[in-house]
Formats: structure tokens, C-alpha cells, sequence
């Protein structure tokens, strides 16, 4: 699978494009590139275009700056890479889904291009903006990566990201995300950390959405509360909810065939189908 680039601003962006048909985004999270959704561009491609853009800052995209008056690169920032990508492709509408630090990106993108959108998702992912303490969290993760660098920092974190069941029985799939790890850009990760910190609320996004919206969580998701996205779900007009037992955050690894099943369904459900569309 070739690696695609395309100019934006003073560097270039990067991303995977794969399949036939309908189009859908899958974005990464905090600490992850592309690779995390190998399973489900494996099983979605005879289908659909599978789009998977690297997170500006990581791989071989290069790092966003923040606009002329502001301090920090915010959500809105990756928001409008993710739109040069689909211009770059000449895409006009298609579905957007989200893990994590990927499911803020893709709130910013639907509050920004609505019109674009036939569904959207959130993989282990919220809505919620950061409460006070989380805030403190992220300061203290953007000191100890400027102490100890983004990889230490990101090794400690992984394995809580998983439910103590996965844990036990596949601490090599564990070992594989951190060794994934290894090359990550503790700027650019500090820079996402910041996004994180001072992300708004997108509660609104939600009620306000014009196309279906997808939920996939997890019971044992300490880093996105299934109490939380299941507040959530409940804003838009229509919803897809699918809960994963004894899952933490990583479904799509946890939970592969279901994942897969779920985000087939939402996505043969938004198209109709998929020979139409």
C-alpha cells in the first residue's frame, strides 16, 4: 500500500488510499499512526475507499504551525489538513470516523464542513471537553515528554489504554503499539496534548448533526467513559450505538471482528448500498 503526499502550507501531509466505492476516513489517535486501522482497511476495502491520513507530526507528515495570532495549533487546524486531503482526492461527500485524539478531529470537522458529511463516528472517543483535572493531566504529560520524550511517556500510558482481559492474553499486541511507538515526534505530540487541553465542548456538533453519527465504546474504557459517550449518544437525531464488553480503548484491536462488523453496518447503512452509491 503506497504512501500518498500532497503540499499544504509549508509541508506536506501524508495518508493511504485503498478499495473501491463509497469513501470513508479512518483517524488515528494519540500515540498511534495509521497502522492501527490494518484490520479494518483489510476488511472494508472490498467495499468502500478507505482513506487513512497520518495526524500531521506523525510519520512522514510533516508538523502544523499555529495560525497568525495564536499560540497553540487547535483541533480546527488538523480539521482543515484532513480538508486539503479530500480536495487533493476530489472527494465531495463521504464518512468520517475518528479514535480518540481522531474522534476530535473529526467533531472539528463537522462543525467546520457539515455539507460533507453523509455520517460521522467516534471510536472511543467523546464530545466532552476536558474538565479541569484532565487539563492538569495533559500539562503534566507535555512536561514529562519534554523531560523524558514522547516514546517514555507514551510506553507508560499504552498498556492502561487496554481492559485487564486483552492485557493478560496478548501483552504481544501491547508490545507491538509501543514498539510502533518508538519514532514518534515528542513536539508534535506535545502539540496534540495542547490541541487536547484546550479543545472545546462538541456537545453541539452532535446535537446538531444532519447525518448519522456512530458510537463505539468500550465498558472498560477509562480514557473515553462509557458513561460519558453514552450521555452522548443520545444528542443527535440518529444513532449508531455499540458497546464492547470487557473492552478498553482499543477496540479496534480488542474487538477486531466486531469493530468491523459495527463500522461495516454503519457504513452499509449511510450508503444503502454501497453499488449505488
Amino acid at each position: 500500500m503506497m504512501e500518498r503526499y500532497c503540499n499544504y502550507k509549508n509541508g506536506k501531509l501524508a495518508y493511504h488510499k485503498v478499495g473501491a466505492g463509497p469513501v470513508v476516513l479512518l483517524i488515528h489517535g494519540f500515540g498511534e499512526d495509521a497502522s492501527i486501522w490494518n484490520a479494518q482497511v483489510a476488511f472494508l476495502k472490498n467495499n468502500f475507499t478507505v482513506i487513512t491520513p497520518s495526524i500531521p507530526g506523525t510519520g512522514n507528515a510533516d508538523m502544523l504551525q499555529p495560525q497568525t495570532g495564536k499560540d497553540a495549533v487547535e483541533m480546527e487546524d488538523y480539521a482543515q489538513a484532513i480538508k486539503k486531503i479530500i480536495e487533493e482526492e476530489n472527494i465531495t461527500h463521504f464518512v468520517m470516523l475518528g479514535h480518540s485524539l481522531g474522534g476530535y478531529i473529526t467533531l472539528a470537522f463537522a462543525a467546520l464542513y457539515p455539507e460533507q458529511l453523509k455520517g460521522f463516528g467516534l471510536i472511543h472517543s467523546t464530545a466532552f471537553a476536558d474538565n479541569a483535572e484532565k487539563k492538569e493531566t495533559r500539562l503534566k504529560g507535555i512536561q514529562v515528554m519534554e523531560e523524558y520524550g514522547a516514546y517514555a511517556f507514551i510506553k507508560t500510558t499504552i498498556p492502561n489504554l487496554f481492559a485487564a482481559r486483552f492485557k493478560a492474553a496478548h501483552p504481544e499486541k501491547i508490545d507491538l503499539l509501543i514498539e510502533r511507538a518508538k519514532n514518534s515526534n515528542t513536539q508534535a505530540c506535545q502539540q496534540y496534548y495542547e490541541a487536547m487541553r484546550l479543545r472545546p465542548d462538541r456537545t453541539n456538533v452532535l446535537k446538531n448533526a444532519g447525518c448519522p453519527v456512530l458510537f463505539i465504546m468500550g465498558t472498560e474504557d477509562k480514557a473515553a467513559p462509557m458513561e460519558d459517550v453514552l450521555q452522548q449518544s443520545h444528542l443527535p437525531n440518529c444513532s449508531y450505538v455499540y458497546i464492547l464488553p470487557e473492552t478498553g480503548h482499543i477496540g479496534m484491536w480488542e474487538e477486531t471482528e466486531k469493530v468491523n462488523q459495527h463500522i461495516n453496518s454503519f457504513l452499509m447503512s449511510v450508503y444503502n448500498n454501497p453499488a449505488e452509491a
